[in-house]
């Protein structure tokens, strides 16, 4: 299945104010209930325990409306695991951040001085960028760590569309339905994510694979 790039309507706001609330409530919903809070949760959690730390600050990068950090805060909580969120996303719009501190800017271009958070994270956000765009993104956001980048994304594959192909009734908006498939569409492959950050300014790289056509990497600042 080649690679194949359809530009999602979220992405340019091509919706009302109802329709884009409802793609962002389509897109958590899924985050919930097909993996994707889990995955980032078990990233996270390995970061921590690889630095034996008990409080760690997270820049989440293509935030949306925060949900996956959030859920990610109140499952480690209970660890010993404080997590300090900080949002960004390059619309305002997305943004329901609630009590966490949110940003609007670029994520090609982080608007935050060298080391300025223990991790950068992002879910469902390198897939919109191409291969030179991946590695640009994941210097920058080495260049404001102080230990590692986590990637939650999703693994391109004939099942995988056929899957979110299945799943079009769940989804309450007609965004929705237009971008999950083109997000599978424009998802890359574990070999495809090794060979780019291959490129890149990480030390070392551990990607591991997940629930329903998940992937997760931890692209590490310094060898560890």
């Amino acid at each position: 299945m080649k690679r194949k790039v359809i530009p999602e309507l979220l992405d340019s706001d091509s919706g009302s104010p109802s329709e884009i609330a409802a793609s962002l409530s389509d897109l958590n919903r899924i985050n919930r209930w097909f993996g994707g809070i889990a995955t980032t949760e078990f990233l996270v959690k390995r970061v921590a325990q690889r630095l034996h730390a008990k409080s760690l600050s997270l820049l989440e990068v293509g935030a949306g409306t925060g949900a996956v950090p959030a859920a990610v805060v109140a499952a480690l909580a209970p660890r010993g695991i404080r997590i300090q969120v900080t949002l960004l996303d390059r619309a305002v719009s997305h943004l329901k951040n609630g009590d966490q501190r949110a940003v609007v800017g670029d994520a090609l271009a982080l608007p935050f001085s060298d080391g300025s958070f223990d991790l950068v994270s992002c879910s469902l956000f390198v897939h919109h960028l191409s291969p030179d765009e991946v590695v640009r993104f994941i210097n920058a956001s080495l260049r404001v760590c102080r230990h590692g980048v986590v990637i939650n994304d999703l693994i391109r594959h004939p099942a995988h569309l056929g899957l979110v192909y299945a799943g079009t009734p769940l989804y309450r908006s007609r965004l929705t339905r237009h971008d999950a498939p083109a997000s599978v569409w424009q998802a890359y492959t574990v070999n495809e994510v090794e060979n780019m950050l291959e490129k890149s300014n990480a030390a070392r790289v551990e990607i591991t694979r997940h629930f329903l056509f998940r992937m997760g990497v931890i692209a590490w600042k310094s060898a560890r």
